[in-house]
């Protein structure tokens, strides 16, 4: 609305029944500036429930759309709500029946005050509704009667106090006038306090006279000013007493006395003094409140002998700042006089300030920006002055101030961002104090929830994780888990564990391991081979249920342990089915002469893979000892004329695995001088891995099979050049052209198979072989014999060569098929 005046009267009549009279009540709307806004109505009380008061929205200014907007909404301080703000017409009706005298008694004007707030932006009006009295309340007597006695000696002009009437309504309606009823001895004469209220008093204008009329009968009338005109009566009984002529006499028309609020019972406030010049019992004087019905006795006695007044109530200066008695002072003749006492009340800090709540919000997000309004308080103090002026602070160091902008209202803010996994609650504590001594102080705690964000990703424990298998494990094992932590809640909090796609060895990553994606557990899909694969390095997201989702990679390394499950290889001397291998140790070799090397490997690694040698079996253990890391066969004594010309020993060869794995070689040793030497004795070499005692019959059955075998190679050779010749004769007569015949196996001396049948060995000889790289004997040694017993060709070729071996210096090149 402007800031300017701006004022309009309404009328409204007001018809009554047909005992009541019509009559023109008037009231006004004001519409003043202050503050942010402030309006006045006025509507006569009474009034029925829904009856208008006045339309809001076009006294301020406002639309109805504001008033939505804004939720616009009464706010007072009352247990009762005499108004209802109609916000989608914008009018202001009245919401239950309003009695004047009620609410205001003997105060006036009359009215209320109330604040019509609006939100986004707030804003706040006042709205005081004055509360016009209509004449529905007649004046009414405490009493029935008033007794007087009177003394006959009583002196012309005497004043006798009467009782005062009550009438709730106020101007015009109220008490107008008293009338006393027609007589010859009294005349009534009225008055006014200092606050307004009327008083009569019967002044006798004629004496009396006791023996003529002993009593009088009177009736004191009070009369309204309302329309219609209502009256109030009681009866006064005057009894005449003899001789007391002189009434008592206060010292001070009028007193005045100072109390504090909530002084206790029995405090002393003032005393009343009057006199009489009387002797003897007519001058004895008692002291009385004159008006009986003003209520004042709930608050203060007055002892009636001393005239000393003190507290017998609970004197609020909230509800009364002063307090004016009337005191009559009495003889014992019926004569009194009267006087004033005022009583200041003086305020002190009894009242605590009240925080009011008008609107709060909880949880508020983290992510709201600094100066979000979280909540509106209202603080009021019924005390007045410094006592109730009413400062307002947060109690704890909070993220969170608090803000006044219109009187008695704060507005509770942030002050910074929010973190919800630092603080997902805050107890807000205001603190509201007055400026009294000593001051008092309320507190009223608010409990704010932080509702989350998805501003966090999850965390992964460490950096790398990295776990140990064994090889052949058992597909869908459990190797290790992956836990990552996320301080969010709820669904923002929620992980879920997704494998990356990559690759290990060219094929996914999937097809070696999975990962559970609730609780990370890690499995092996399939069984995995030291030997093929010793490590797997892969990725693992860790994903919340944010949207949008936060997410965090780990780097995983799976290393693979290598089991002893690869006995060792050997890689020579190389053991055949089909012939026989032998080291050829001549009969002057020296001790420690090496005769030949073991040599064996395993695919295994770290100790599974540490071989040993050992020489399990020999003809003659005397003769020869196994290098037990390297596998060299040496001989431990000189080589003799009488040992064996055929020696056969077993090797083993064992790793260093938990449990071991071993092989076993068969290693066969020609002890001789020359290779006919040799081949007359490893004729009837067997290669069976066992000697047994039947020796002789293996042989004998191995010379009928080589027999058996030459007879039919003799055979089959002769058929074959039959054939050539013969058809040899055919190509000779014919035109065809001639194709060269080839044996059966001569295409693959060529190499072009995957195993030649053609085996060539190179042995050198010098004078110092046992000195160079390479592993050579002395003259005569280190000659591989290879025989196949079932091939007659091999002893004839070995025949026709030997005098090659004669030869010290000479190379030695045997061809065995």
């Amino acid at each position: 609305m402007p800031f300017g005046l701006r004022r309009y009267a309404r009328c409204v009549k007001w018809r009554f029944g047909c005992e009541r009279s019509c009559q023109l009540l008037f009231f006004l709307f004001c519409l003043n500036d202050i503050g942010s806004g402030h309006i006045r109505y006025s509507i006569p009380e009474e009034m029925k429930r829904g009856s208008l008061i006045g339309n809001v929205a076009q006294d301020l200014g406002l639309d109805l759309k504001r008033l939505r907007s804004g939720r616009a909404r009464i706010i007072t301080g009352e247990n009762n709500q005499y108004t209802e703000l109609k916000a989608d017409k914008g009018i202001l009706v009245v919401n239950e029946r309003i009695d004047r005298e009620q609410l205001c008694g003997d105060v006036t004007p009359c009215s209320f005050s109330f604040e019509v707030i609006l939100e986004n932006p707030m804003e706040l009006h006042q709205i005081t509704v004055e509360i016009t009295d209509i004449n529905d309340h007649s004046p009414t007597f405490k009493r029935n009667s008033i007794p007087f006695e009177i003394s006959e000696s009583a002196n012309v002009g005497s004043r006798f106090s009467l009782m005062r009437a009550e009438d709730p309504d106020v101007g015009v309606n109220g008490l107008r006038e008293y009338l006393l009823s027609e007589n010859d001895n009294f005349i009534l004469k009225q008055s006014s306090n200092a606050d307004g209220r009327k008083y009569a008093e019967m002044v006798l204008q004629k004496t009396l006279d006791r023996e003529t009329n002993p009593r009088l009968s009177l009736k004191l009338i009070a009369v309204d000013g309302g329309t219609p005109q209502r009256s109030g009566t009681v009866n006064i009984d005057v009894i005449v007493l003899d001789i007391n002529d002189n009434a008592p006499v206060f010292n001070q028309s009028v007193y005045k006395a100072t109390v504090m609020e909530n002084a206790p019972s029995g405090t002393y406030v003032t005393t009343v003094n009057a006199s009489d010049a009387d002797f003897g019992s007519n001058s004895l004087i008692s002291y009385h409140f004159s008006d009986l019905s003003s209520g004042f006795g709930n608050y203060f006695t007055i002892d009636e002998k001393t005239g000393v007044i003190s507290i017998t109530g609970v004197i609020d200066f909230e509800k009364d700042k002063k307090y004016e008695l009337r005191i009559d002072a009495k003889d014992q003749g019926g004569l009194t006089d009267a006087s004033t006492v005022i009583i200041e009340v003086s305020d002190v800090n009894d009242n605590t300030p009240t925080i009011s709540v008008m609107s709060f919000t909880s949880p508020v997000s983290e992510d709201s920006p600094p100066g979000t309004t979280i909540g509106i308080i209202n603080v009021k103090d019924l005390d007045s002055g410094d006592n109730g002026q009413v400062s307002c602070r947060i109690e704890q160091n909070a993220p969170f101030k608090i803000k006044s902008n219109l009187r008695n209202y704060y507005t509770l803010v942030t002050d910074t961002v929010l973190d919800r996994e630092s603080a997902s609650e805050y107890n807000i504590t205001v603190v509201a104090t007055d400026a009294g001594s000593p001051p008092l102080s309320t507190k009223r705690t608010f409990n704010l929830k932080v509702s989350d964000v998805n501003d966090n990703v999850p965390v992964f424990s460490q950096s790398v994780y990295s776990a140990f298998i064994i090889e052949n494990n058992s597909p869908g094992i459990s190797v290790l888990t992956v836990v990552a932590k996320d301080p969010d809640e709820n669904q923002n909090a929620r992980i879920s564990y997704i494998l990356e796609d990559t690759k290990i060895g060219g094929s996914p990553v999937s097809h070696s391991v999975s990962v559970n994606a609730e609780s990370g557990v890690i499995h092996a899909v399939r069984s995995f081979d030291y030997e093929q694969i010793k490590e797997l390095t892969f990725v693992v997201k860790a994903q919340d249920g944010g949207s949008p989702p936060q997410s965090s990679n780990v780097t995983v390394k799976i290393l693979i342990q290598d089991q002893n499950d690869n006995p060792p290889q050997v890689l020579y001397p190389v053991q055949t089915g089909g012939s026989l291998v032998a080291e050829l140790v001549p009969r002057s070799a020296d001790v420690g002469y090496l005769v030949t090397k073991v040599v064996a490997v395993d695919v295994d690694s770290g100790q599974n893979a540490w071989l040993s040698y050992k020489l399990q079996k020999a003809t003659d253990r005397a003769l020869f000892e196994v290098g037990s890391q390297n596998g060299e066969i040496r001989t431990i004594r000189q080589v003799t004329d009488k040992d064996a010309v055929k020696q056969r020993l077993s090797v083993i060869v064992e790793d260093n695995g938990q449990p071991s794995r071993s092989a076993t070689v068969v290693v066969n040793v020609a002890v001789a001088d020359s290779f006919p030497e040799v081949l007359s004795e490893f004729t009837d070499f067997t290669h069976d891995k066992e000697y047994n005692d039947n020796l002789t019959f293996y042989l004998v059955l191995a010379l009928a099979v080589v027999s058996f075998l030459f007879i039919t190679c003799v055979v089959v050779i002769i058929s074959v050049k039959i054939y050539r010749w013969r058809q040899s004769r055919v190509l000779y007569h014919s035109n065809l052209p001639v194709i060269p015949y080839y044996p059966p196996r001569y295409s693959d001396t060529l190499g072009t198979g995957t195993l030649q049948h053609v085996y060539n060995y190179e042995v050198c000889r010098t004078n110092d072989s046992r000195k160079s790289d390479c592993k050579f004997g002395g003259a005569g040694s280190q000659n591989v014999l290879i025989m196949d017993p079932s091939s007659t060709e091999t002893m004839q070729r070995i025949q026709n060569e030997k005098s090659i071996l004669d030869e010290p210096d000479s190379p030695l090149e045997v061809s065995l098929v």
